[in-house]
């Protein structure tokens, strides 16, 4: 392994990524998404069935069962990855909005309210792996491109940023709280 490759294996950083040579930004970001989702599904595989039952928080801010958000974050890759295709392509975005985010949110939440462990994680690990595929085929040039984005309240962000934010912190950002929601 040289120097190059190794910095961009573990340097997490974005500007390192926008250093590294052609293609490896976009395989270094596609890793990243499947490392999370992989911590996510172990975490999740642990899990008894009264945790996967857990709601994140009683009456709080997101009141979603562990197994809802798994299924969610399993769910969401393909939006995440079309958003950033979007921005890429030089297209603004801004009908999708943190409204929008919290309908649809509540929707899925009544829809899969008894999915299963399995389902959701067979669902987690096809859709980050379809979604760390279709990022490794991102050029530098679309990962630079910005376009105004309604999550980023219409702000021009670069599509790598989307990726970043979304398909890539997504499954980090829910282990993070439903390891706050169960102790541990």
């Amino acid at each position: 392994m040289n120097a190059t490759t190794h910095e961009i294996e573990t340097n997490k950083g974005s500007e390192q990524l926008k250093k590294a040579p052609a293609g490896a930004r976009a395989e270094a970001l596609a890793r990243r998404i499947e490392e999370g989702a992989a911590g996510l599904a172990a975490f999740a595989e642990g899990l008894s069935e009264t945790e996967w039952r857990t709601p994140l928080s009683e009456g709080g801010r997101d009141s979603r069962p562990v197994c809802v958000i798994v299924h969610h974050v399993a769910s969401v890759y393909p939006i995440e990855v079309e958003l950033a295709r979007t921005i890429a392509s030089g297209k603004a975005v801004t009908d999708v909005t943190w409204d929008v985010v919290a309908q649809l949110n509540g929707k899925h939440a009544q829809q899969q309210a008894g999915v299963s462990k399995t389902a959701a994680l067979e669902l987690l690990r096809k859709n980050s792996r379809e979604a760390a595929a279709a990022v490794r085929a991102f050029t530098d040039d679309e990962l630079d491109q910005a376009a105004p984005f309604g999550l980023s309240y219409g702000a021009p962000v670069t599509a790598q940023f989307v990726i970043e934010d979304h398909a890539l912190r997504h499954s980090w950002h829910h282990l993070a709280g439903i390891r706050k929601a169960l102790g541990r």
